[in-house]
């Protein structure tokens, strides 16, 4: 395969000297070409056409949110990723990007302590998300059948907790999918989407204004109870744990699986542990294969597994991990999600007041 083209786009001749290095020095990809602002880099796409655009936040004249805005207009499908500071108003700007139409992010290396350990940082963040944005997609079933069992002696257990992860391309996808959630939701919501922290709870800020639940960063102690929705805070680990009668949030920094703290299979591995069969996992769109083994678990304790389909993700890279593993229930599009969901939510609720008044009679 032809190496994947960048075009860098920064106000920063450093930044975008230190961008051409590192990208030049990995086979796979080349440098396509460089802009020093958003105009040009307008101008810049048709002649060089890049497979994939990097693009400041912060840019004189025409910043990188309105660029990205014109980049949409005419290019829907280009994947753009954008370069933000581990600021709270760096991390806003990632977020009105996002939702703008920027593919992924990462966060600039200001806090590293030597030229080198920024280098490595950048480099093992941003081209991983470089070659999977760009990665030829795969053919895969789009509909899978539930794992065949024996019929039950009782009415399935019912859905007590939906616990969701996600990664690249998981804010625009929590903010179509999280609203369409009804008032009267009878389950709570737990969340990873791999950010760091201010992210997530701006994260939770946004999704707050935007819904009938209660959507919150995650916190220690918290009880879990219906009509909430807690995303699990940046840099922590977000467990679900037993303590009496009730459901509550423990938060942890045991050391990152997948490179990942949050991380999706930390979650679901505790909703299995506290919830068992009454589990309902969903994985959406997101690099890489976290939330597989906490998918097999959560399947492994009677649970049930939903994933988003190919077509409607940013990245199939997490829930076709699940898919190859043969653990997924149901693969949906992003539109369909929550109607899956409700209506799984609804039947075995139902089902199971339906055997208890059976029981009485």
């Amino acid at each position: 395969m032809p190496p994947v083209r960048v075009l860098i786009v920064d106000d920063s001749a450093v930044i975008r000297k230190f961008l051409s290095d590192l990208l030049a020095a990995d086979p796979d990809i080349a440098v396509a070409g460089t802009a020093g602002n958003g105009k040009l880099a307008l101008a810049r796409i048709p002649e060089v056409k890049p497979d994939l655009i990097t693009l400041d936040i912060e840019m004189p004249g025409m910043d990188g949110l309105e660029t990205i805005t014109e980049i949409r207009k005419t290019y829907p499908k280009l994947p753009v990723i954008m370069f933000s500071s581990l600021t709270e108003r760096g991390a806003a700007a990632t977020l009105d990007a996002l939702a703008r139409g920027a593919s992924d992010y990462v966060t600039k290396a200001a806090s590293a302590s030597t030229p080198e350990d920024a280098r490595v940082r950048v480099r093992d963040e941003l081209i991983p998300k470089i070659k999977s944005l760009c990665a030829v997609r795969r053919e895969f079933p789009q509909l899978v059948a539930p794992r065949p069992v024996a019929a039950p002696a009782r009415a399935p257990a019912k859905i007590d907790i939906v616990a969701i992860g996600t990664s690249t391309g998981g804010p625009n996808a929590l903010a179509e999918v999280i609203p369409q959630f009804p008032a009267d939701f009878p389950v709570p919501i737990v969340i990873v989407q791999h950010m760091p922290p201010l992210f997530t709870r701006l994260l939770a800020e946004r999704l707050n204004g935007r819904t009938r639940l209660e959507v919150q960063e995650g916190e220690e102690g918290k009880k879990v109870e219906s009509g909430q929705v807690w995303i699990a805070p940046g840099d922590r680990h977000m467990t679900v744990t037993r303590k009496g009668r009730d459901m509550v949030l423990a938060m942890t920094q045991e050391p990152p699986e997948h490179s990942c703290r949050p991380a999706v299979d930390v979650l679901f591995r505790s909703v299995a542990q506290a919830y068992g069969a009454n589990t309902l996992a969903v994985v959406l769109t997101g690099m890489g294969a976290d939330g597989t083994r906490g998918a097999r678990a959560i399947r492994d304790a009677g649970g049930e597994v939903i994933v988003q389909d190919e077509a409607s993700s940013v990245v199939w890279g997490m829930p076709g991990s699940v898919v190859a593993a043969s653990l997924a229930d149901r693969i949906c599009p992003l539109a369909n999600i929550v109607p899956e969901v409700v209506r799984r939510v609804t039947f075995r609720r139902m089902m199971n007041n339906a055997a208890y008044a059976a029981r009485g009679k």
